[in-house]
């Protein structure tokens, strides 16, 4: 089975920087696409960030110019530098990933618990 882990959610202040990580664990042959989303109180799960094996990254309009994804595919880990925080960041983030999972190409579609980030004006 696959578990997806974030860290780095706290409490930050409008127009800081935070960064957030996430690691993959379990049997992963490879990565098909790893990245973020976010939800805030009463609002829908929004994109912020995916990236992909040979693609260039994807950003949520809220937060292009703003945050840069990265990876280690090979690692299968991926970060979230968030600058500029606004105070309508303020959501529980959930890595998101696919992964094929075995030699046959079966794949694992998940997302972690999440981690909370607040930020104050």
């Amino acid at each position: 089975q696959v578990r997806l882990v974030e860290s780095g959610g706290r409490l930050a202040q409008s127009g800081g920087s935070l960064s957030l990580s996430c690691a993959a664990f379990g049997r992963i042959v490879r990565v098909n696409d790893m990245g973020w989303y976010r939800q805030a109180p009463g609002k829908q799960r929004e994109l912020v960030a995916t990236i992909a094996p040979g693609s260039t990254a994807t950003y949520g309009e809220a937060v292009k110019g703003r945050f840069i994804i990265s990876a280690d595919l090979l690692k299968n880990t991926v970060t979230l530098q968030m600058n500029s925080l606004k105070p309508e960041d303020t959501a529980v983030y959930h890595c998101d990933a696919e992964f094929v999972i075995s030699d046959d190409g079966a794949t694992w579609h998940g997302w972690g618990p999440g981690t909370q980030v607040t930020v104050t004006s």
